[in-house]
């Protein structure tokens, strides 16, 4: 298939091009490089010995996203574009709807219009809000008790993707819902390069085992878990780029949602001291009062795309520490290095 990847030059966007590649299926890359990077689709292309067209534009701008895609032929998308980070979102409410909604509006006119009816939805577990138990499973309550504009954008793209399918049946989409993407490609060459302070814990680490940043906050450490710490479910991102392909190939009609985790939490400490064995490098870390919207603990229940999708993670999170390290090591400063 030739895939229309949004948000391909990103962190989910650029390792989900590889794996794509590398089943064989064509790659066009669109991205407003907004908060990414050309080089990482030129390491891509590197890496895959492939070429990867890239359309240069925002998608939320429907007038030039419609021209930028007049003559651009494709069979599917997987739509990983959007802004991302809770703590931005609850600051910039209005630029988060504006760009996650239109994105979403805009791609779907597109697909109709050509009879593309082949989608891959870059969701969250934010979704779920306040977990109402532990494992969560697609079962689990979505839209309420949500936090922050980020994640009320991706419920809000998935009613929006449902009430585009009731109205156009041919139309497939996948929801994958993420847990919590880490890790890097083991060759170092492509990885998590966020702009500023890392709003996510792995990326902060591994900007403190590099020496960019002098000591780790740790959220508070009287949550209801083993070590006091806030319990995450961390899934490789080369696991979750596999995800996205997984469900590509198995496409019906309809709307179908999957969780994309590997099963198993880990706290806060956890991935400290998984760090600092693959960097051979301390992590000082101060314990700050917790963030207001934060839960003790999240993890997947993955057993829906186990069995439907016949995917599963096969990396730890050692194998994710590991491949951080190649990739921070050899690159401190991201793609600007």
């Amino acid at each position: 298939m030739r895939v229309l990847l949004t948000g391909g030059a990103g962190y989910i966007g650029s390792h989900t091009a590889l794996v794509l590649l590398d089943h064989g299926h064509e790659v066009v890359v669109l991205d407003d490089f907004s908060n990414s990077s050309r080089e990482a689709v030129r390491r891509v292309e590197e890496l895959s010995g492939s070429r990867v067209p890239v359309i240069e534009v925002d998608l939320a701008d429907r007038e030039r996203a419609l021209a930028a895609l007049a003559d651009v032929e494709f069979d599917a998308a997987i739509h990983c574009a959007g802004l991302k980070a809770v703590g931005e979102s609850v600051a910039q409410p209005s630029r988060y709807y504006r760009v996650n909604l239109d994105s979403t509006l805009t791609l779907l006119d597109v697909m109709r219009e050509r009879g593309v009816s082949k989608l891959v939805f870059s969701s969250s577990a934010t979704v779920y809000g306040d977990p109402a138990y532990v494992p969560q499973d697609e079962q689990h309550q979505v839209g309420v008790g949500l936090t922050n504009p980020y994640g009320w954008s991706k419920f809000m793209n998935e009613q929006i993707i449902r009430d585009a399918q009731a109205a156009w049946p041919e139309l497939g989409a996948v929801l994958l819902r993420y847990f919590n993407p880490v890790g890097a490609h083991p060759s170092g060459r492509i990885g998590e390069d966020p702009s500023g302070i890392p709003n996510n814990l792995m990326p902060f680490i591994a900007q403190v085992a590099v020496g960019v940043r002098e000591r780790l906050s740790v959220f508070g450490d009287t949550y209801p878990t083993p070590d006091g710490t806030g319990v995450r479910d961390y899934i490789h991102v080369m696991d979750l780029a596999e995800g996205h392909v997984a469900a590509l190939e198995r496409i019906e009609a309809g709307v179908v949602s999957y969780n994309l985790g590997s099963g198993t939490g880990s706290s806060v400490l956890d991935v400290v001291s998984a760090f600092e064995a693959a960097s051979g490098r301390p992590i000082p870390y101060d314990v700050v009062p917790p963030r207001p919207g934060d839960v003790a603990e999240v993890v997947a229940n993955p057993a829906k795309a186990n069995t439907e999708l016949d995917w599963r993670t096969t990396r730890s999170l050692a194998d994710a520490c590991r491949d951080t390290w190649a990739w921070q090591s050899a690159n401190p400063s991201g793609y600007g290095a």
